[in-house]
């Protein structure tokens, strides 16, 4: 399976931040929070990944990045996005990446505490279609909502006034090889983008659609508040991890001989 980061944009809701730079390459804690989505791949055993990126800074990810070595990665694949043609629009530039696969889609804003691998090879034993991961959250209004009935996915609603669900669609996406024939079939919104729900209710539409929980805690960056909100959350994690380092390693050493 193929992965793809979608980081493009303008990063609009936290200027003057990004009057300088890209969104996703503001800092998340002590990273660059790119890292977070490209980690996030390769911790879930994908190696060949495409990072779609745009606007005046996108040279800044090459420097960044380079070739993926510090993930671990052999090759890094980039691609740009003119324009603001919404989240459809920069997948649809992933058409000849992808070449018939199925692919692991990550929003570059998307940051997860947990993995995202069992998902990942639940879908490689899926036979067609797509899987979205969901999120319970307290604030569903303010995100794409997953409306469910038993154990299927009827809709997906778009920041929806009163959602029907506390189930949020966080930015992961797996997709079949069909999701580029999907987007040249969507028709723009009234902002004037390809919307990601539109493509998703495609797959609901036709049977297709699955998902699976996430575990851990999830948010977006693409705020002010959310972006603190993921400095602290990241922080107050890695704070825990090397205290219980800290305490393993304390009782190795104290443990008798």
């Amino acid at each position: 399976m193929k992965g793809i980061v979608l980081a493009g944009g303008t990063g609009s809701r936290l200027f003057p931040l990004t009057k300088i730079t890209n969104k996703h390459l503001l800092p998340i804690y002590d990273k660059p929070m790119i890292f977070y989505p490209i980690q996030a791949l390769v911790d879930a055993g994908i190696r060949d990944i495409l990072l779609v990126t745009g606007g005046r800074n996108s040279g800044d990810f090459l420097r960044l990045l380079a070739n993926g070595k510090e993930f671990g990665l052999a090759h890094l694949n980039y691609t740009y996005q003119e324009g603001e043609g919404g989240i459809a629009d920069a997948l649809a530039l992933a058409e000849h990446f992808a070449d018939g696969e199925k692919i692991c889609v990550i929003l570059g804003d998307n940051i997860i505490q947990g993995s995202i691998a069992a998902a990942v090879q639940a879908f490689e034993k899926q036979e067609r279609g797509a899987r979205i991961l969901l999120k319970q959250v307290p604030d569903a209004e303010r995100f794409g909502v997953a409306e469910l009935v038993g154990d299927r996915i009827v809709g997906i609603e778009e920041k929806p006034a009163r959602p029907k669900s506390p189930y949020a669609v966080i930015g992961i996406y797996l997709y079949d090889g069909t999701v580029f024939e999907k987007v040249r079939r969507l028709v723009p919104s009234r902002r004037n983008e390809l919307e990601i729900t539109d493509v998703n209710n495609a797959y609901i539409q036709e049977g297709s659609m699955s998902y699976s929980f996430l575990d851990g805690w999830w948010t977006d960056a693409g705020t002010f508040e959310s972006l603190l909100r993921a400095a602290n959350l990241v922080a107050e994690t890695s704070v825990s991890k090397s205290g219980d380092e800290d305490q393993a390693a304390e009782s190795a050493t104290s443990a008798p001989q």
